[in-house]
This record gives C-alpha cells, sequence and structure tokens, in this order.
C-alpha cells in the first residue's frame, strides 16, 4: 500500500485525500465518490489513485468501493479491521468466491458530518 520514500514530497491533492481518510470514524467508511465529493476535486478513480500510491499511513481500509466489495488483494487484512472496528458487514452469496462478507453500506457509510465521534489516526 505505501510506495512512498521519505525523500518524495506527498502532492497536495494526495495530502487532502489522506487527511479525509484519518478523519473517518473508527467502524465507518466512506466511498473513493465520497472523498472526491467532500474534497469538491477529482473523482473516484483519483481518490483511488491516491490511496493505491500513498494510503498506507492511514486507515486505508476505511475509503471503499461504492458496492461494498472488499479492496481485492487486501480483503482478509480488511476485514480483520472490520472486525475489529465493528464495521457493518453483510454476509456474502454463495456465488461469492471465497464467501468473503461485504460492506453493509447503507449502514456503514459516513457523509463526514459527525464531529462528534471524528478520532484522527495517529
Amino acid at each position: 500500500m505505501d510506495r512512498m520514500s521519505e525523500d518524495d514530497e506527498l502532492p497536495e491533492y494526495a495530502e487532502r485525500v489522506l487527511e479525509v481518510a484519518e478523519r473517518i470514524p473508527p467502524g465507518r467508511v466512506m466511498t473513493y465518490g465520497d472523498v472526491a465529493e467532500w474534497l469538491g476535486e477529482g473523482g473516484p478513480r483519483q481518490v483511488g489513485r491516491v490511496m493505491a500510491l500513498y494510503g498506507g499511513a492511514v486507515p486505508w481500509w476505511r475509503v471503499v468501493r461504492s458496492d461494498g466489495v472488499l479492496l481485492p488483494g487486501h480483503e482478509l487484512r480488511a476485514l480483520a479491521h472490520y472486525r475489529e472496528e465493528g464495521t457493518p458487514l453483510r454476509e456474502a452469496g454463495r456465488a461469492a468466491g471465497g464467501h468473503v462478507p461485504r460492506l453493509a453500506m447503507a449502514r456503514a457509510r459516513w457523509d463526514g458530518r459527525d464531529p462528534g465521534s471524528v478520532t484522527p489516526h495517529t
């Protein structure tokens, strides 16, 4: 997840995306599109690119696909975080390979407007 070296300067847009990821409370998620909309800049692909390149230093598992499917290749790591934080999950259907659950997006999605539960990641 983290491909930056200490000498790399983080682009301004990437810093803003990572700041949003850090604000998402434990047990809640925002989609890539939600983050872009909250910032008023970019789109889901740009946010996804930032998370792929620089997201290892923030709670990356809280920025997700809109369909609730866990990040391919990182499903088990993400699932451990979701279970630890109590993030709402839906059991996977039989057609799902490996029977990995999905996020229950209607209950897990955070709109960024609940300042009382914001816990910055340190």
